[in-house]
């Protein structure tokens, strides 16, 4: 496949006898690299139309991370470390010496993980509307992150359907939302509940403390509270954004290439 950025081709990279991760590459090989990581329930398709808008001389790693898109694993850990072991191993195939990752909502967090994982690779992490979200990321009390974990448990749909609505803007397209909503809840199972688990009980703030790397996040204005941005502006550089919803790379392509190239130098 060609696109903007040259050349795109599809590659495996397979951790143990338990994990095949699929992931893209395009550019050349030794320009710049990106890594882009995806969001829950979705997959590496989402930054195809990115990756065209992006710089011809940039080399972009797009992963499937496990049991999304065409990565597969029957792994018992699913945690936002484990994930970042993912992309890491990537990395590793690619012979990448430094890059900036950049991951969208619960990719956010996997993009964090990298960077304090591979501290002498990754110069910066990008976060597209990630790390924002008060109700999601920050270290919750195990009966908040159990009360959550239930709510998918007992009603996935359910639960998915707020996932989307609380992304959407007012003035979203419903339509879009349903696309949204029926992709992510067609997410591998018992992947896709695991995942919901980790990333709810992920520790945020203790991986933030750890990560020494500038971290930017672009963040959707009107999904973005007062509150988050007065926690975190002394370790978060959030800009606000007006793109869409929660997905805007989704729907704002080459904007979202701008970002990208603007903050990557």
């Amino acid at each position: 496949m060609t696109t903007g950025n040259g050349t795109e081709t599809s590659l495996e990279v397979r951790r143990s006898g338990h994990t095949t991760i699929r992931y893209t590459a395009a550019g050349p090989v030794d320009g710049p690299t990106v890594v882009l990581v995806h969001g829950w329930g979705c997959d590496r398709g989402d930054f195809d139309a990115v990756t065209e808008h992006l710089p011809e001389h940039y080399r972009v790693l797009a992963v499937d991370l496990a049991e999304h898109g065409e990565s597969r694993s029957t792994r018992e850990v699913w945690t936002m470390a484990e994930f970042a072991r993912d992309v890491a191993a990537v990395l590793e195939a690619e012979s990448v010496r430094t890059a900036v990752v950049a991951g969208h909502s619960l990719g956010g967090a996997v993009a964090v993980e990298v960077a304090r994982l591979l501290p002498d690779t990754i110069t910066r992490v990008v976060a597209l509307d990630a790390l924002h979200y008060l109700s999601l990321f920050p270290a919750a009390t195990e009966e908040r992150a159990e009360a959550t974990v239930r709510m998918f448990r007992e009603d996935f749909a359910g639960a998915v359907r707020g996932l989307v609505e609380g992304g959407s803007p007012a003035g979203t397209d419903p339509a879009l939302e349903d696309a949204y909503f029926e992709r992510m809840v067609a997410v591998r199972q018992p992947a896709g509940l695991r995942s919901i688990e980790g990333l709810v009980r992920w520790d945020m703030d203790a991986a933030l403390r750890e990560t020494r790397q500038p971290i930017t996040v672009f963040a959707i204005r009107d999904l973005v509270t007062q509150e988050a941005i007065d926690r975190y502006r002394d370790r978060l550089d959030i800009v606000l954004v007006d793109l869409g919803s929660h997905h805007f790379p989704v729907e704002a392509p080459k904007d979202t290439a701008k970002l990208l190239t603007d903050i990557s130098g």
